[in-house]
């Protein structure tokens, strides 16, 4: 299976979790909110959560809840975001990104998960240096024209085309993401996921069994805490 099957399955993964992707999506949508106000034709960070949510099927009363509560009709916690950088076992860099109304708390949580897992917490810029922050678009390959989808994607302003075995990767400049990813859904794509994400410049593959067990672990403890928006990492899953 490839890359884009794999993320297909970990979506599936998610689904089973509702409520706790939806606890992640109504946060990262209060905050945006809170920062750049609630019209999203105006707030592109709210625009950007708020596709996000849809396509993980929030409906629409929870994430118009979330927008009052960040334009404050709602009233509500503050919350602060921060990055963790360390390596999971075999020496995967990993970087998570939090969303937390208590640091101490999540601080504590992610060491543990890290600790537990045969990995370890690194000081900040550990291993940031390893991911270029890019757009990225996924698109799988069913119905799809490569060459098509090369033409509408260049012409849209994206940098790259990446062909996979089951689909497509689409990458942009992180400014140019909302004007590629607007473009590419007028013609009709659609996408299996499409972010603004930290890209690993090269890849670890773990050849023992335990380190791969351990480093799935630790991926699902950290995707499981309400307080983790997102993890990132070089690991390679050749499964």
């Amino acid at each position: 299976m490839g890359r884009i099957g794999n993320i297909i399955n970990r979506k599936g993964k998610q689904d089973a979790k509702r409520a706790s992707v939806f606890t992640k999506h109504a946060r990262a949508i209060t905050v945006a909110a809170k920062e750049g106000g609630a019209d999203p034709e105006y707030n592109a960070a709210l625009k950007t959560t708020i596709d996000k949510a849809k396509a993980d099927n929030m409906p629409n009363d929870n994430i118009k809840r979330a927008i009052d509560k960040g334009a404050g009709a709602g009233g509500g916690e503050d919350y602060f975001s921060n990055t963790y950088e360390g390596y999971g076992p075999g020496g995967v860099a990993v970087i998570v990104e939090t969303l937390t109304d208590n640091k101490n708390r999540t601080a504590g949580n992610i060491r543990y998960y890290f600790d537990k897992n045969g990995g370890n917490l690194g000081t900040t810029g550990c291993v940031g240096f390893m991911f270029d922050r890019k757009g990225q678009i996924l698109i799988a390959a069913e119905n799809v024209s490569e060459e098509q989808l090369m033409d509408d994607a260049l012409e849209a302003g994206a940098d790259d085309i990446i062909t996979e075995e089951d689909g497509f990767e689409v990458v942009t400049a992180p400014e140019d993401f909302n004007a590629v990813r607007d473009a590419l859904v007028e013609k009709g794509y659609e996408f299996v996921s499409a972010d603004i994400k930290l890209i690993p410049q090269t890849t670890t593959v773990l050849d023992n069994e335990g380190q791969v067990k351990a480093m799935e672990k630790l991926i699902d403890l950290l995707e499981d805490d309400d307080d983790v928006q997102n993890v990132y990492h070089n690991w390679e899953i050749t499964e």
